[in-house]
């Protein structure tokens, strides 16, 4: 069986950087603790930490054994509470996995009714590339996924894209570089620095397609799985960057940005990506049924079956 002691060690070394930092902590000489880890990496038959300099960094598979370790702990906790607390105090416990490229105005607006639930909910998020959340997902230590994208076609892993809805995609710039461009929308755009999404955005590929049928060519200067970075580069006068239509009030109040112009020809799409075809949980229920009360344009109706999904890059 695991030695949760020689886990719990191995999780305070990996936070601290250190075996003498953590050997403080834990109020243990460093020879002792480094040690019980060594025990620990022999008892698994793996290296779980590589010195560098002075430091000690995790390997590859030190990383993936501290996300584990630290959600053994996480639960241990709820366990603990749940037992002091009685049965009266349970929770739902609510864990999703949100795409990089995802925004985070349309991540809240689609994940607030949750908090709002009869039953006690505890949301649990994770940011991650999309390939990374599907395969938490698989393993069910996610409940739902959200995505700019459905599963990616030929996928091994078995799941369902539920649309959630759609947007036309605004342009956003500093004010100083807004300035300095030149023309009405679209013609604005021709020359100036773009910011482009991630790949696991579908904007990837369209975006740069759109460009070229309107006859505008762009210098694109970045590109970004995190949606949150990109407009902290746009706010700092990098570049041009694109965003749902719906979220522009969100982005204006938030952000030092202006709005260039937007256009209905380009879309972006959200998904709910479940294991599942019905929705079971309640939270997700409840995202979905949000999502379809008017954040978005309304989705077609039912999951995409990953097996008859359709190039999301194409059109």
């Amino acid at each position: 069986m695991l030695n949760y002691k020689h886990l719990h060690y191995f999780v305070s070394v990996a936070r601290s950087g250190g075996v003498t930092r953590a050997a403080e902590r834990l109020h243990l000489t460093p020879q002792t603790l480094s040690g019980q880890v060594s025990q620990f990496e022999e008892r698994l038959g793996v290296a779980l930490f590589r010195r560098v300099g002075r430091r000690l960094e995790l390997t590859e598979t030190g990383k993936l054994a501290l996300s584990y370790a630290e959600e053994i702990f996480q639960t241990g906790a709820e366990l603990e509470d749940l037992l002091k607390n009685g049965a009266e105090e349970r929770f739902i416990t609510f864990r999703v996995g949100i795409a990089d490229v995802v925004p985070k105005f349309i991540a809240h607006r689609l994940l607030a009714p949750v908090l709002g639930l009869p039953a006690a909910v505890r949301l649990i998020c994770q940011e991650d590339r999309l390939e990374r959340l599907l395969a938490d997902l698989a393993i069910h230590r996610l409940d739902m996924v959200l995505a700019a994208r459905p599963m990616p076609p030929g996928t091994e892993i078995k799941g369902y894209s539920h649309p959630l809805g759609e947007s036309g995609v605004a342009f956003m710039a500093a004010p100083a570089l807004a300035e300095r461009l030149t023309g009405d929308f679209p013609d604005c755009l021709d020359g100036a620095p773009l910011l482009l999404p991630g790949r696991d955005s579908a904007l990837h590929g369209a975006l740069p397609r759109w460009l070229d049928r309107q006859g505008k060519r762009v210098r694109i200067v970045g590109e970004f799985d995190d949606s949150a970075l990109m407009k902290a580069f746009g706010e700092a006068g990098a570049g041009v960057f694109p965003t749902p239509a719906a979220s522009v009030p969100d982005v204006t109040a938030h952000y030092q940005v202006v709005k260039l112009g937007e256009t209905e020809e380009l879309r972006e799409r959200f998904f709910l990506i479940s294991a599942e075809r019905r929705l079971t949980h309640p939270a997700a229920r409840a995202v979905s049924e949000n999502a379809r009360s008017g954040v978005f344009t309304p989705p077609p109706q039912g999951p995409v079956n990953t097996t008859a999904q359709q190039d999301p890059q194409r059109g």
